[in-house]
């Protein structure tokens, strides 16, 4: 890893993560860490140029038949590479097939870049996704694997503590808020080498009075409603959030570091 380093393009590829949601603006469309990221990099190297490939709701297969190949192509200086994650959330999982296809994936990005970086996702605290946390597990000590034998970076937001407290996640209570995007681009921005801007990123959020029965549960009644029952209807009928949908900055192109990207 270098130290201070100058890198002149990226390209993000993955799932909802990388695409920024819940990182909301104004005019409706995603920001989030890739985002963030891109616009710190773009400020130290003139004329840096930026590509998000990544779409929601895509699963592992996806990423390698839709966007492997073409952030490849591209040849920037970094590519990120988180997914997987999606595939442990579904009932039936075949991580055997999770990890070689991510080991495709590795093994066609990693030539083709100067830095390849991974990631163990964040995992929010709480009851939902325990029963999926051993397959989670499963899924980064592979990419601990792929990461040493490919000399790729691994960026740990699964062991970040701050990243686990739920008041940095969305109602949907599977993307990260504005804040927590922030403290992930922190989070790879330091483990690219550059000078870290936040120290305590890793550090958890000021400790607040929990919110009573009543509150909590509307809280879940709401989530079930907007969320977990319109998850489990797309899982039913093999639909996707991001079917349709295509990618906010597919070309790599100039960025500027005050650009908000449009999808």
């Amino acid at each position: 890893m270098q130290t201070n380093p100058t890198h002149t393009s990226l390209v993000a590829v993955g799932d909802s993560f990388t695409e920024g949601m819940s990182d909301l603006l104004p005019d409706g469309t995603y920001r989030g860490w890739a985002d963030l990221l891109a616009g710190r990099m773009a400020a130290r190297s003139p004329g840096f140029r930026y590509a998000n490939l990544a779409v929601r709701g895509k699963l592992i297969r996806q990423i390698v038949t839709e966007q492997v190949d073409v952030a490849a192509a591209m040849r920037p200086d970094v590519i990120t590479l988180v997914g997987g994650l999606n595939d442990t959330l579904r009932p039936k999982c075949d991580m055997g097939r999770v990890r070689g296809l991510l080991t495709e994936a590795v093994e066609r990005l990693a030539p083709s870049c100067e830095q390849l970086l991974l990631m163990r996702s964040p995992g929010r605290r709480g009851p939902v996704l325990e029963r999926f946390r051993p397959r989670m597990e499963e899924l980064f000590a592979c990419i601990d694997e792929l990461a040493e034998k490919h000399g790729a970076l691994v960026v740990d937001l699964y062991g970040a503590p701050s990243l686990g407290d739920p008041r940095l996640w969305d109602v949907d209570r599977l993307h990260l808020t504005a804040e927590g995007h922030r403290r992930v681009a922190e989070a790879v921005w330091q483990g690219l080498g550059y000078p870290p801007e936040d120290t305590d990123w890793r550090i958890p959020m000021p400790a607040t009075l929990p919110p009573g029965w009543a509150t909590r549960r509307v809280a879940d009644v709401r989530f079930a409603r907007q969320h977990l029952l319109p998850w489990i209807g797309r899982r039913l009928t093999g639909r996707s959030s991001g079917d349709g949908l295509l990618a906010k900055r597919p070309e790599l192109m100039p960025y500027a570091p005050h650009e908000e990207p449009k999808a």
